[in-house]
């Protein structure tokens, strides 16, 4: 029973016993007056008739007369006469009849009122003639007490109404603060840290103080673990003077977006290269020339920042590299757009410099080899063509386009709708060698009778056609038929484009809803950009389908997890590093020790973390040595 219930009965207890205790208290007394009054009368009246008979001389007819005259007045039970040795000269009495009908017979029966005979001495001068007995009716006393009876429970029951409405109002600013740290109570069990204000109640603001102090303390560790972590990521990932990306980290990029079968699929790669570093060392000197630089690298990630999921690095010496992904890369940031930012920090330096540019655009697929031969190739054909000069090799659509973003929208909707789809598995295991869940994957059959293709092909223009929200649907239902059949746990990826339709999560919530028992063994991931750009969104999926059993983590992260602010309030399950920041753990130290800091934050948040797109063997004892709790990739074996 809740404790609002608890105390709400409580007052309504305290009520009706208040009402209840009042109500007999009142009766009670109210009996005894009564009984008081009418013991008091009888023995006046006793008195009274005594003397008027005395008067008569022991005539009996005259002092007959006297009690008939008296009895008749109607106030009166019973009249007896007794002579002086006790005997009964003669007795009068009625019934209450008529004057106790408006009174209910279990009232008179449940509160009786005892009319005490008045006792008097009759005389005829110094000689005791007898005594006379008088007793009154209770009928007139019953009466008045009920009328009172029903005046003082009907006031009683206004003044208990009246509580009852302040009680209310009581009660609910009591409800609220404790409301208040009620959530914060259950999102410290979702492991959402939240704070509240303090309510006024002295006992909830001592609960909530500590329970913010917790929180508090909380976040200033993720901060201070955060703070460590992206130094430790710069270490083993960036360049120390432009803060880009170094060579074996941007490579280990580009592998990961042509090994990648749920990405893009396509993209472009550049080159740049700024001409003759070393007679820039001896004209500008060594700290004017790395300042320059710098300012190139910022403008490189500046110009990028118009495509999602752009990789920007530092060769070495004068040599950056920029990966773009998505079949329009070409159309997101031209060429001309990364000559232009540099000429004008060439311009803005004063600097009397030049550079090149050479590109190449590849698919998934394609080697890693072939695509930095094919860009380098490019390169070289610019600096034969001269200063500022652009190559880009290999400009052709990739096939994805050639069919029109149209026709992609009727093929993808028909393979929907028929059901042209199926979920591929990819086990995650544990530390132990036992299945975490099976990452499951949408493959589509774009065209009858032809192969089901992997999501680089088809999810570019899915977006495009904003039917994203419909193939994730589409995806958790089949993975909830398919726990369904075997039990087995399945993990499904949501597009962060799924979570800008309102009303993708409350479908979601339905489907869990009709199988809340397979909903306890699905896995819903979305990519790390979702919480950076769309926190809110991704808090949200969290509140809905948690609670439902459902298990919520991110994918494809690692590079700016410290970038989520707030990420100890998600209400995260889980995390999943990327490829890219994983992969050469057992050969480089500085990544090794960036995915230990890394884990060991996640941990302490009471997150657990897996690494995904494990490629090499050699990787995998190191990964668990780090605190991983699972492993995904090529060389993870059911």
């Amino acid at each position: 029973m809740s404790l609002i219930r608890q105390i709400w009965l409580l007052l309504l207890g305290t009520l009706l016993l208040a009402f209840l205790g009042s109500f007999a208290v009142w009766m009670a007394s109210s009996q005894g007056y009564l009984e008081t009054q009418l013991r008091m009368k009888n023995a006046d009246n006793a008195q009274a008739l005594a003397l008027n008979l005395s008067q008569q001389k022991g005539d009996a007819t005259a002092m007959e007369l006297a009690v008939m005259a008296m009895f008749d007045t109607g106030y009166y039970q019973r009249i007896t006469l007794k002579d002086a040795t006790g005997k009964v000269v003669f007795n009068t009495e009625s019934d209450a009849g008529g004057q106790q009908s408006a009174v209910p017979v279990w009232f008179v029966n449940l509160m009786p009122v005892v009319s005490t005979p008045g006792v008097a001495q009759v005389s005829d001068g110094w000689r005791a003639v007898g005594a006379v007995e008088v007793v009154s009716h209770s009928a007139f006393a019953h009466a008045q007490l009920w009328e009172g009876a029903l005046k003082t429970a009907g006031w009683l029951a206004l003044l208990g109404g009246v509580s009852g409405v302040l009680a209310t109002f009581g009660v609910r600013g009591i409800r609220q603060p404790l409301e208040a740290t009620v959530g914060q109570a259950q999102a410290l069990m979702e492991r959402r840290f939240i704070t509240v204000k303090e309510p006024r109640v002295p006992e909830l603001a001592r609960l909530s103080q500590a329970m913010n102090g917790v929180v508090l303390r909380l976040k200033t560790l993720f901060d201070e673990q955060a703070t460590q972590v992206e130094m430790l990521r710069k270490q083993a990932h960036c360049d120390p003077l432009t803060g880009l990306s170094h060579r074996g980290h941007f490579m280990t990029q580009l592998a990961s977006a042509l090994e990648d079968d749920e990405g893009a699929g396509a993209g472009v790669l550049y080159f740049l290269r700024v001409s003759d570093l070393q007679g820039l060392n001896h004209t500008l000197g060594h700290m004017q020339t790395d300042a320059l630089l710098q300012k190139l690298g910022l403008a490189l990630r500046e110009a990028s920042q118009a495509s999602s999921g752009s990789s920007v690095g530092r060769l070495n010496g004068g040599d950056f590299a920029v990966c773009l992904r998505g079949v329009d890369a070409l159309r997101a940031v031209t060429p001309e757009a990364y000559v232009a930012a540099w000429q004008e920090v060439l311009r803005s330096e004063g600097v009397d410099a030049t550079f090149v540019l050479g590109g190449v655009t590849w698919k998934r697929s394609m080697s890693e080899p072939q695509v930095l031969a094919a860009a380098d190739s490019a390169l070289a054909r610019a600096e034969a063509r001269g200063p500022f000069s652009v190559e880009v090799g290999d400009t052709e659509e990739v096939s994805a386009m050639v069919m029109g973003e149209d026709a992609w929208r009727v093929s993808l909707t028909e393979a929907l709708s028929e059901r042209r789809v199926r979920l591929v598995a990819f086990p995650v295991m544990d530390r132990g060698g036992r299945l975490v869940h099976q990452e499951c994957p949408m493959r589509i059959q774009i065209e009858r009778q032809g192969s089901y293709e992997v999501a680089s092909t088809w999810l570019p223009m899915a977006l495009r056609t904003a039917l994203m929200s419909q193939i994730d649907e589409l995806a958790v239902k089949l993975a909830l038929d398919s726990i369904a059949r075997d039990q087995v746990p399945r993990g499904v990826n949501l597009a962060p484009a799924s979570l800008l339709d309102s009303g993708f999560v409350p479908r979601l919530r339905a489907l869990l809803l009709a199988a809340p028992k397979e909903s306890r063994l699905l896995w819903l991931e979305v990519a790390e950009s979702a919480a950076v750009e769309r926190f809110e969104l991704v808090r949200e999926l969290c509140k809905q389908l948690r609670p439902l059993g459902a298990r919520i983590g991110l994918e494809h992260a690692g590079e700016r997890l410290t970038r989520i602010e707030f990420l100890f309030e998600a209400g995260l399950d889980y995390v999943k590093l990327d490829a890219s920041v994983i992969q050469g753990v057992s050969r480089d130290a500085a990544r090794a020790a960036f995915v230990q800091a890394t884990v060991g934050m996640l941990h302490g948040l009471g997150l657990q973390v897996y690494a995904e797109g494990v490629s090499d063997a050699a990787d995998m004892p190191v990964l668990f040595q780090l605190g991983l709790d699972g492993l995904t990739g090529p060389v993870v074996k059911l």
